[in-house]
C-alpha cells in the first residue's frame, strides 16, 4: 500500500492501481471499427471499380448501371432504423459481427451472377446485411467514449468509408488480375470480409464493464464521464422523451438534411467517379484505381484531421457550437468551391482534376463529425435509433443520386449537371450544420 495525507493529517490508504494510467482499449475498439468500415467500403466500391468491365460483359446501358449502383442503398436505407432500434436494445458488438459475416457471404455470391436482375437482387440483400454498421458504431460511441473523445472516435469510424474507397481501387484491381476478372474480384472481396470480421470480433466484443483487457483506471474514466453526461441515475425517472418527440426538433431535421447532403456528394463521387475519370480523361482501369486511391486517400487524411481539430479545440475550451458549426460549415463550403471549379473547366489536365477532387474530399470528410451528433443530441437509450434515422436520410441520397446521375448522363452525355448538383448539396451541408444546437440534448 501507498499512503498519502489528507488535510486533517489522517493517513489514507491508496492502492497502487489508483496511480496507474488508463489503458487505451476504447481506442483499440474504434481502430477495429475503422478496419471493419474500410472493408465495408471495399465491398461497396468493388462494383463501381469493376463496373466498366461488368458493363461491357453484361451489355448494360448507363441507365441500368445507375439502377444497379443504386440498388444497394434500397435495402441499406430500409434497415437503418430497425438496425438502430436493435442496437439500442441488444449488444451492438454482436449485431456488428453478425451483419459483417452475412455481407461477406452475400458479396461472395455476387461473383456468380449472369444478369442485371440477379445482380440488383443481391445488391439489395448486401445493403440489408451492411445496414447495422453505422447505427451500431454510433451506439458504441455512447458506451465507450466520453463526449470530448467522440470527434476522434466518430472520424476513426467514418474515415473507413474514404479509406475503403481509396484502397478499394488497388485491391480490386489486384483481385481482378489474381482471380481472373471481375467475378473473382467480387468473390475475393467477400472472403476477405469474412476473415476480417473474425479478427475484429476478437477486439470489440464486450463492454467497458466486461472487457478483460481494460484496467480499472480506464473503466472509471469512461463511467464517470458518461454518468455526468447522460445523468444515468435520473434518466429513466425524469426523461420520458419518446422517439416521436425527436421529429419535432429542429436539431433532428437539420442533422438529417445535412447528412443527406454529405452523402449526395460522397456517394455520387464513389459510384460514378471511376466512370467520370474514364470518360473525361480516357483512363484505363489501372490508372483509375490509382487515381481513386489518391482522391479518397485525401478524404481519409481530411477526416482524421477534422476529428483531431474538433477534440483539440474543445479540450482548449472551445464551445461545442462554435467548434462543430465552424468545421462543418468550412467543410461544406470548400467542397462546393472545388467542385464548382471542376465543373467550370478550370482543371484541364488529369493532375488538375485529381487535385480538385482530392481537395474536395479532404474537406467533405470533415463532415464525418456528423457521427458525433446522435450521441450529442439524443438521450442514451435512443442513440442507436436516432443514428439509424440520420443514416436513413443519408442513404436515401445513395438511392437517388446514382439513378439521377445515370439518367442525366444518358440524356445529356455530360457530367456538368451532376457536378452542379454536388455544388448545391455542398452548400446545403454547410448551411444545415449552422442550425444544429450541439450544446443541448433533445428533451433535456
Amino acid at each position: 500500500m501507498l499512503e498519502k495525507k489528507n488535510s486533517s493529517l489522517e493517513p489514507l490508504k491508496v492502492t497502487a492501481t489508483e496511480y496507474r494510467k488508463p489503458t487505451n482499449v476504447r481506442w483499440h475498439v474504434f481502430i477495429m471499427l475503422l478496419v471493419l468500415c474500410a472493408i465495408n467500403y471495399v465491398d461497396r466500391a468493388v462494383l463501381s471499380i469493376a463496373m466498366p468491365l461488368i458493363q461491357k460483359d453484361l451489355e448494360l446501358d448507363p441507365a441500368i448501371v445507375g439502377i444497379i449502383l443504386s440498388s444497394f442503398f434500397w435495402g441499406y436505407a430500409l434497415m437503418q432504423i430497425p438496425s438502430g432500434w436493435i442496437a439500442d436494445r441488444y449488444r451492438p458488438d454482436k449485431l456488428l459481427i453478425g451483419s459483417s459475416l452475412l455481407w461477406g457471404i452475400v458479396q461472395t455470391l455476387t461473383g456468380f451472377v449472369n444478369g442485371s436482375k440477379l445482380l440488383i437482387f443481391l445488391r439489395v440483400i448486401l445493403g440489408i446485411a451492411e445496414a447495422p454498421l453505422y447505427p451500431s458504431g454510433a451506439k458504441l460511441q455512447s458506451v465507450w467514449l466520453t463526449s470530448k473523445e467522440r470527434g476522434r472516435g466518430a472520424t476513426l469510424l467514418d474515415s473507413g468509408s474514404s479509406l475503403g474507397t481509396a484502397i478499394g481501387g488497388p485491391v480490386i484491381i489486384a483481385f481482378i488480375a489474381w482471380f481472373g476478372g471481375w467475378r473473382g474480384a467480387l468473390i475475393g472481396a467477400g472472403i476477405l470480409t469474412i476473415i476480417v470480421s473474425w479478427v475484429v470480433w476478437k477486439v470489440i466484443k464486450g463492454t467497458p464493464e466486461t472487457n478483460s483487457r481494460m484496467n480499472e483506471a480506464e473503466r472509471e474514466h469512461i463511467k464517470n464521464a458518461l454518468e455526468k453526461e447522460y445523468n444515468l441515475d435520473i434518466q429513466d425517472s425524469k426523461l420520458a422523451i419518446k422517439i416521436t418527440d425527436y421529429f419535432k426538433s429542429r436539431n433532428f431535421w437539420a442533422m438529417c438534411i445535412g447528412y443527406y447532403s454529405l452523402n449526395t456528394v460522397f456517394y455520387g463521387l464513389m459510384t460514378w467517379g471511376p466512370n467520370y475519370l474514364e470518360k473525361t480523361q480516357n483512363l484505363d482501369i489501372k490508372i483509375i484505381g490509382s487515381s481513386i486511391l489518391i482522391i479518397f486517400g485525401f478524404g481519409v487524411i481530411g477526416e482524421l484531421i477534422g476529428g483531431w481539430i474538433a477534440d483539440f479545440w474543445r479540450s482548449k475550451g472551445g464551445k461545442d457550437n462554435t467548434v462543430m458549426r465552424s468545421l462543418l460549415f468550412i467543410g461544406g463550403l470548400m467542397t462546393a468551391i472545388c467542385i464548382l471549379l471542376l465543373g467550370l473547366g478550370v482543371a484541364t489536365s488529369l493532375i488538375g482534376v485529381i487535385v480538385l477532387l482530392s481537395t474536395a474530399l479532404f474537406f467533405l470528410r470533415w463532415a464525418g463529425l456528423y457521427w458525433t451528433i446522435p450521441a450529442t443530441i439524443s438521450q442514451r437509450k435512443h442513440v442507436g435509433t436516432i443514428a439509424g434515422c440520420m443514416n436513413t436520410a443519408g442513404n436515401i441520397a445513395g438511392i437517388v443520386t446514382p439513378i439521377v446521375i445515370g439518367f442525366t448522363i444518358s440524356l445529356t452525355g455530360s457530367y456538368f449537371i451532376a457536378l452542379l448538383l454536388f455544388v448545391f448539396f455542398g452548400l446545403t451541408l454547410a448551411l444545415a450544420s449552422l442550425f444544429i444546437n450541439f450544446n443541448k440534448k433533445i428533451g433535456a
